[in-house]
């Protein structure tokens, strides 16, 4: 879980490297599944909520039109769950209405965690098939703290470009002091302007924020799409309300039981150095494959001697902004494209250029995953990123922790270990306790969930998805040969039916079913 994101959020980074007029191939999914059948009735399994939060479940949601065909409104919630009568903050909501024969509505989150939900619901054609789409209304919000949603707010635009492009990995004293100047110099910003906020964003209270939605949605029981962080979100979720959950995909999952650090910062990092070398690999088969010895060490070794280089020696950057191309940003260039395999043709430009020194497709795809804009604003999403983490888990409190954390990880991943270890820094200065543990959730009671793993992803590594899904009482793993980060409606027909199916009908595929690689 690091400074850039944490366990990663799906970003269209194809999609959106195209509005960047990088020429790459817009995001979409083909073999659209309408499974026939109806669904079982739903039936009204939900407990009374509490006396003092039953005026947030029976309030109403004044929608309003907000373009092409979205609705827009607000839901009440309490800031702290412990004091209902107290303060009240408001959640922004959109929904997209189903087109046909309506079951209920959909929640969707994209993960982050700091991921805007309203945004991911305004490509609900692209998220979503039309099956889906026809028979749920598309429902996104912003957890609390992120985006419209009683955003947390730390640094400034400047600030954050100077954040992200600290040394992540450290190689003398100097070096590890500067990067944790600005890691406490992160914490003390969000603390300067997010006091009142910083106790109450946790997983935890986002999904009693969600029953709440649920409920003012008129929905008996929750149906959600989860992805990246997203499935932690909804795991959590089911925990607190298993008998509220009608059905719940989770892809890209999350081991709810591993420590940040390492556990979760180091299985991470050799998730990328798997899809690094996937992504070489098919880099192989290619005339414009920068690597022509097409030897995979050596591929490596030469990127590995760039990013050291632009440690010392900056790459060039032809945005027109003022930032410096070091190793830090090229970096983060690089695990930007890893994401999505889609977007294995831009890297393979972005890495031809870097050889020649040229940064600056590769400052590009950081600034898609850390939602950096043009004009040099942020959207919250790195604040409230860390925010999150930072009281959902348990850090370690000293430098040491994180100096032998990052030497382990940099042996098991060279390229990545130790700059996702360090990503973690900020929260060894957070003015906030953690009162968060690591832990299997089993959400004992919960209809069958699907849990989905993509056997090559990069951020949330398959493993996970194996361990979330043993962990629920009631989990059903759906898995797929594929590359990237999650797998639904990234072009693979047999899981995208297989889940608009669980989705539709509440039928979830056999357990450990494979679904096989696209070509």
């Amino acid at each position: 879980m690091t400074r850039w994101t944490s366990v990663g959020r799906t970003r269209h980074t194809a999609a959106a490297l195209t509005a960047a007029a990088l020429l790459v191939p817009a995001c979409s999914a083909q073999g659209d599944a309408n499974p026939p059948g109806d669904p079982p009735a739903a039936t009204a399994r939900n407990d009374a909520p509490s006396a003092a939060l039953a005026t947030y479940y029976s309030q109403k949601i004044n929608w309003t039109s907000c373009r092409e065909g979205f609705q827009c409104g607000k839901v009440n919630v309490p800031l702290d769950y412990a004091d209902p009568g107290g303060e009240r903050i408001q959640i922004s909501v959109i929904r997209l209405p189903a087109t046909g024969r309506r079951i209920g509505s959909i929640l969707l989150n994209p993960g982050g965690p700091g991921g805007s939900g309203i945004e991911y619901a305004r490509a609900a054609k692209t998220v979503l098939t039309p099956a889906i789409l026809s028979r749920f209304d598309a429902v996104g919000f912003d957890p609390r703290g992120v985006g419209e949603s009683a955003p947390v707010h730390c640094l400034t635009g400047p600030q954050l470009d100077r954040f992200i492009g600290l040394d992540g990995t450290p190689d003398t004293s100097a070096e590890v002091d500067a990067l944790a100047a600005g890691a406490k110099e992160f914490a003390e910003g969000c603390q300067a302007k997010s006091a009142k906020l910083l106790p109450h964003v946790s997983t935890a209270d986002a999904a009693r924020d969600m029953d709440i939605l649920r409920a003012t949605l008129g929905d008996a029981g929750l149906t959600y799409l989860g992805k990246s962080y997203g499935t932690y979100l909804g795991a959590v979720y089911a925990d607190l309300f298993p008998k509220k959950v009608r059905a719940l995909v989770l892809d890209g999952a999350v081991d709810p039981a591993l420590p940040p650090v390492p556990d979760v910062n180091a299985a991470q990092a050799r998730g990328f150095q798997t899809a690094l070398r996937s992504f070489l690999a098919n880099c192989f088969t290619h005339t414009s494959c920068p690597f022509p010895s097409k030897d995979m060490d050596e591929s490596q070794s030469r990127i590995a001697a760039m990013l050291k280089k632009a440690d010392q020696t900056p790459l060039r950057n032809s945005t027109g902004d003022t930032r410096t191309i070091d190793e830090s940003w090229a970096t983060l260039g690089v695990v930007t494209a890893l994401y999505d395999k889609r977007s294995w043709p831009i890297l393979r430009v972005a890495l031809s250029q870097a050889f020649q020194g040229d940064g600056t497709t590769l400052l590009r795809l950081a600034d898609i995953l850390v939602d950096r804009r043009q004009d040099g604003t942020y959207s919250n999403q790195t604040e409230a990123n860390m925010a999150i983490n930072c009281v959902d888990h348990p850090y370690p409190t000293t430098i040491e922790a994180y100096e032998q954390a990052a030497a382990t990880a940099q042996k098991e991943s060279p390229l990545f270990g130790a700059y996702v270890m360090w990503g973690s820094l900020p929260c060894k200065y957070w003015p906030v306790p953690s009162e968060g543990t690591d832990k299997p959730l089993k959400a004992e009671g919960a209809p069958p969930i699907l849990v989905v793993g993509t056997q090559r992803d990069p951020a949330t590594p398959y493993q996970w998805a194996q361990a979330l899904a043993t962990q629920l009482s009631s989990g059903v793993l759906l898995s797929y040969d594929g590359d990237g980060h999650t797998a639904y409606r990234t072009n693979s027909s047999c899981i995208d039916k297989a889940v608009d199916t669980y989705l539709i009908n509440q039928t979830p595929p056999k357990p450990n079913t494979l679904c096989p690689k696209v070509t």
